[in-house]
């Protein structure tokens, strides 16, 4: 049944305008204009949430699950309330991977660096996703496949040119400890440029497109990658642990682990990324 799903354009339309209405909805009105009172500090200064990621993660609970009856949400907030929410990305159920504002740090200080990212799954296998910037006008759809495209037209990573420095956009240093800064310092060497990133599924789409060469990431939560290394993938791109395996979404990856444009480049990083 699932796999048909895929087949089902109108069921594919109705999943975008489901994460179209959260943002319009919930996330674009509260864009710069949000009061004191409407961030607040998780686990610290540099983890926030706002009362947009809080309503745009439940009106798309709401419309989601409607949608595929019989389906349930994995969402950042949804697990910080309650973590043992987290384990029905292991279970039989379709489930939804949603992340409601990613890159909430962006949002907070009203740059347009943000996305809304939802991810279909079942029983581990990443079925569609949805990366949406409503603020800088960007929706990119991958379907298992069937390729991946932004905002209606075909996106191909391709391949970066022979000899051209490899840009890889990396975890930001005030989110990863001193073990992973070891392990991401296995990217300063010649012929590579690593950078921080803000929002992870910005970072995916600019190597879905071709902008950038990789991501290196450090942690493996499904709500930050299930969109994005699907979305990739379907670009023609790949992606590898340090283990040399595919990223699971179900977890317990050997970290940490790229998605690049090609599969060479994601060997080569990932090698990188081990040898530290």
């Amino acid at each position: 049944m699932i796999d048909e799903l895929l087949d089902d354009t109108g069921f594919l339309s109705a999943a975008e305008d489901a994460v179209r209405a959260a943002a319009a909805d919930e996330v674009m009105p509260r864009w710069r204009q949000l009061a004191a009172h409407e961030v607040v500090q998780k686990s610290g200064p540099h983890d926030l949430v706002t009362t947009a990621d809080r309503e745009a993660e439940a009106h798309l609970t709401r419309s989601l699950t409607a949608l595929l009856p019989g389906s349930v949400v994995v969402g950042e907030e949804g697990v910080h309330a309650d973590p043992a929410v987290y384990g029905a990305v292991r279970g039989d159920a379709p489930v939804w991977i949603v992340d409601p504002v990613d890159g909430t740090r962006q949002f907070v200080h009203g740059e347009p660096g943000f996305c809304t990212l939802v991810a279909l799954a079942h029983r581990g296998e990443l079925l569609a996703s949805w990366t949406y910037a409503p603020a800088l006008g960007e929706m990119a759809v991958a379907v298992r496949g069937a390729g991946a495209r932004l905002n209606g037209a075909p996106l191909r990573a391709g391949a970066p040119a022979p000899g051209a420095v490899l840009r890889v956009a990396t975890a930001h240093p005030d989110y990863t400890t001193p073990a992973e800064k070891h392990a991401l310092a296995g990217l300063a060497v010649e012929g590579v440029y690593p950078r921080p990133c803000g929002s992870a599924g910005l970072a995916y789409l600019a190597v879905a497109r071709g902008d950038s060469d990789a991501v290196a990431f450090t942690w493996e939560y499904a709500w930050d990658h299930a969109a994005g290394v699907l979305l990739v993938a379907e670009a023609g791109g790949a992606h590898r642990t340090i283990g040399g395996e595919p990223f699971r979404v179900t977890g317990g990856n050997t970290l940490p682990f790229t998605a690049a444009r090609d599969h060479g480049t994601a060997v080569r990083v990932a090698s990188l990324l081990r040898h530290q």
